[in-house]
């Protein structure tokens, strides 16, 4: 019996995507004794962000994880108006802005839809995309100047969940290469107030959902792994028809 397919864990605050997939592979060699085993993750999500992570178990499945970053995600995120960031989250510094006409519901609203549909968007300085072999962020913190490139993405639906400023929440259904820190920072620009992302849950990566995903806790302790993997690995086929 081999240990493969598709596992989803609730990322928990704090640790990159990498981190996980560095914590499942430990996991995953000690519970099967395969040493060689592969595996990999189906799109990142920054530290300060949880949720849905897609982690594929196996060689046959780390094959398969360009089809999952396809998938249309969903998110829940949290705005905060009236700053900026430097690195468009919580994390970076922050400059406050002296905001004399606090925007309407109304207002929100319409901004709002500006941003449905494909748009252009420039990803965040602090990000992972490479340029020149290197990750962006790294670049940046060396003090280099980077100009990102802007790019085409889609945005499906944006649903306002909440509004008391300077505190914005959404549902956002995106495309695959969506920053929503960079869908936060330019709600921001347009409003001429700034804003930054503030927190960011990630509840869906197409078919894979946040209820159904494993807590770390949960994970650690679990004892059938052999047979929650291949359940996973049967959904899966049934899914992309591999």
């Amino acid at each position: 019996m081999k240990a493969k397919g598709f596992f989803v864990i609730n990322k928990p605050i704090g640790i990159s995507s990498q981190r996980a997939v560095q914590f499942v592979k430990y996991w995953a060699r000690k519970k099967t004794g395969n040493r060689k085993i592969k595996v990999g993750h189906a799109g990142t999500l920054d530290p300060l962000a949880t949720g849905v992570l897609v982690i594929a178990i196996g060689r046959e499945y780390t094959k398969q994880i360009d089809k999952v970053v396809q998938s249309e995600k969903e998110y829940l995120a949290e705005i905060k108006l009236g700053e900026t960031s430097e690195t468009d989250d919580q994390e970076g510094k922050k400059t406050i802005y002296n905001v004399e006409n606090v925007p309407t519901k109304s207002e929100i609203k319409k901004t709002l839809k500006k941003f449905t549909g494909k748009i252009k968007q420039t990803p965040p300085a602090y990000s992972a995309i490479k340029i020149k072999g290197q990750e962006a962020y790294k670049r940046v913190r060396k003090g280099e100047i980077v100009k990102m490139k802007e790019r085409e993405v889609e945005i499906k639906k944006i649903d306002l969940l909440f509004y008391d400023f300077p505190i914005l929440k959404i549902k956002v259904v995106c495309g695959k290469g969506t920053y929503i820190r960079s869908l936060a920072r330019d709600v921001g620009e347009e409003l001429k107030i700034g804003g930054y992302l503030f927190s960011l849950q990630r509840t869906r990566v197409g078919k894979f959902e946040l209820k159904n995903a494993y807590e770390v806790f949960e994970f650690k302790r679990e004892k059938n792994f052999k047979e929650i993997i291949l359940t996973l690995a049967n959904r899966v086929k049934r899914f992309f028809k591999i």
